[in-house]
């Protein structure tokens, strides 16, 4: 039997060897079912991006996920080179770009910042969703649903094995619950993340406590 949402992971990091937490992430997700993690700098690394071989890849799932840390509030340069050349009009938006129309839309981050840092009398001033607004407008151009996102915070400060290895069972667990269909789409839109909307349904998965941390990248 399939499942509700098949979700594609779009995943940027130009230096995964040197990453504690994406590389976590990412392996606390590899083999689930219904799942396709796909390594942008893995799968070009001569920016030779295949426009259409990546539209087929999303006609082809329900959710698109991308994953990154959260560069100079932005995204790896491969991921907005991928956005300039696969979303184009009529594909993805414009007369007849209908492609992506329907389709669930989550930004996975992690940033080096605290969450408390992310805030008008923060460090970083806007908040994460604030940051966020262009990828949330692209969702919204091609008539995707923008989710709210899954943040790790302060990753400079994830130092213990164990909080790693909370985040990445979050993350596996927001998946399934998104793939699966189990959550409540109305109360998961009223939440400004979907940690937060997690950490209410299930009490385990709520955030280690961090110390304050400026830094704007994430691992």
């Amino acid at each position: 039997m399939g499942h509700p949402n098949r979700i594609l992971i779009l995943f940027a990091h130009p230096a995964l060897e040197k990453s504690r937490v994406n590389r976590h992430l990412i392996r606390a997700v590899q083999g689930l079912d219904s799942v396709t993690l796909h390594d942008l700098y893995e799968q070009y690394p001569n920016f030779h991006i295949n426009a259409k071989a990546e539209q087929d890849l999303l006609r082809a799932h329900d959710l698109i996920v991308f994953q990154h840390p959260f560069y100079w509030y932005s995204s790896p340069a491969i991921l907005k080179e991928w956005q300039d050349l696969v979303l184009e009009y009529g594909f993805a938006y414009g007369q007849g770009g209908t492609a992506l129309r329907g389709k669930k839309f989550l930004s996975a981050i992690t940033t080096g910042g605290s969450e408390k840092a992310y805030c008008r009398q923060g460090h970083n001033y806007f908040t994460i969703r604030e940051l966020l607004a262009p990828f949330e407008q692209t969702a919204r151009l091609c008539g995707m649903d923008y989710l709210p996102p899954f943040v790790v915070p302060s990753t400079h400060q994830i130092t213990q094995p164990e909080q790693i290895a909370h985040y990445g069972d979050a993350y596996r667990m927001s998946l399934v619950a998104l793939r699966d269909g189990t959550v409540d789409w109305p109360t998961l839109r009223q939440h400004k993340t979907l940690n937060a909307y997690l950490a209410q349904i299930l009490p385990q998965v709520s955030s280690p406590v961090m110390q304050p941390e400026i830094a704007p990248h994430g691992q």
